[in-house]
């Protein structure tokens, strides 16, 4: 049976989420990279759910391996997911499922562009919420569509390696495309499902930047205007779609299919979520909660939604890490005592990740890690990851038993 939308219960809930980025495709110059292999989470999952559960954190934010449990189209292995799903239910943990974090599977070629991708990651989602309803019932489609079509069609960085505004354009009709399907099937076979939608925050100093900044402005909204039905011919980027080969045959699908999240998650790291473009190069800036309350406001005022942090956290030193968390906490608390209806905050990651540009070198994972979490990871003798609890998860786990 499932449970009561905890997200309109008028608290505040805290959360982590586990670093999840999936890219499997390799090429010269290019490794794969799944994190949960590279932090050992598959071997140490169960002292990971466990720690997060100590914590305090009443969600987990973790995503499934899509290329791992669908080897072949159509043919699902649960066995290690069930176990997971068993382990978090034993612990009273609620899981917000990331069902998309970048990667899709190897056979799926030219990923995102494949005509079939939209009804395959549905049919993936469908899976997933038919199988562990009663037992997960949030989700996210996709994980920061904005970053994807920025990665995979803008930059060229991850495949299909796109490039330019036209790529750009390409991934994010797909993606929204993929997300208004997997919404539809979750909620075909458990109704009582409830959507976190999730994108990236992006703000920008500066007039020297590489586009117009109403086209920047317009863009990090553009997954969720899409999703739920709001692009016509009067919105600010209609010219800027159909300029790139998107059809009013398409725009009208997406008007007829409309679906709208339960929650609105927003990703914030006040130190380079905002950025400066200095003779090409992009240079984050610090800009504190300052950032934090203009991203969840602007949510707030556009779509009349409730909003959540559904990542933030800062790197450096554990003790710049204990400042964070009780100013961005203080900086939320104040928000919700003006009205903003923020309902979630969530560390992320929860321990050590390592960077994405392990991808692009022959470092070792060790020389990638980003330390940012509640968690340290210190690789012993034995060449084993061990969780390192920091003074960062002591003083989490005080905010969260006060919050309850």
């Amino acid at each position: 049976m499932s449970t009561p939308n905890w997200m309109n219960d008028g608290r505040l809930h805290f959360g982590v989420g586990i670093e999840d980025t999936f890219v499997p495709q390799e090429r010269v110059g290019a490794r794969g990279i799944d994190e949960y292999a590279l932090t050992q989470h598959y071997e140490h999952w169960r002292e990971d759910l466990s720690l997060a559960a100590e914590a305090g954190a009443e969600y987990l934010r973790w995503g499934i391996p899509w290329y791992l449990v669908e080897r072949k189209p159509g043919e699902f292995d649960w066995r290690w997911i069930d176990q997971v799903a068993e382990h978090s239910r034993s612990l009273g943990l609620r899981i917000v499922v990331d069902l998309m974090h970048y990667g899709t599977p190897l056979w799926l070629e030219n990923q995102f562009l494949n005509a079939s991708y939209p009804e395959r990651v549905a049919s993936y989602a469908r899976a997933v919420a038919e199988r562990y309803a009663g037992t997960w019932d949030d989700f996210t489609p996709l994980n920061e569509p904005a970053i994807n079509a920025e990665y995979c069609g803008e930059r060229g960085i991850w495949p299909p390696y796109l490039s330019g505004q036209d790529g750009w354009v390409k991934i994010m009709m797909a993606l929204a495309r993929g997300m208004v399907r997997t919404q539809q099937e979750i909620l075909a076979v458990n109704p009582a499902a409830r959507i976190v939608s999730v994108d990236a925050g992006f703000r920008w100093e500066g007039d020297d930047l590489p586009l117009p900044r109403e086209l920047m402005e317009e863009r990090r909204f553009l997954s969720l205007d899409l999703t739920m039905g709001r692009v016509d011919d009067a919105h600010a980027l209609h010219g800027y779609l159909t300029g790139h080969g998107v059809t009013e045959t398409e725009l009208e699908w997406f008007r007829a299919n409309a679906v709208v999240p339960d929650v609105i998650g927003v990703n914030y790291y006040p130190g380079f979520t905002t950025v400066r473009y200095v003779d090409g190069a992009i240079l984050p800036v610090e800009a504190g909660t300052l950032g934090l309350r203009d991203l969840l406001t602007l949510h707030v005022d556009r779509y009349g939604l409730p909003v959540a942090v559904t990542e933030t956290s800062r790197g450096g030193s554990v003790e710049s890490r204990v400042e964070w968390l009780e100013q961005s906490v203080a900086e939320i608390e104040s928000l919700r005592a003006d009205g903003l209806p923020v309902v979630g905050y969530t560390w992320f990651p929860f321990f050590t990740l390592v960077d994405w540009l392990y991808r692009h070198d022959l470092k070792t994972p060790d020389e990638w890690f980003i330390h940012m979490g509640l968690v340290d990871l210190e690789r012993g003798p034995d060449r084993v990851l061990a969780r390192r609890k920091t003074m960062a998860f002591d003083r989490f786990q005080a905010v969260t038993a006060a919050g309850s």
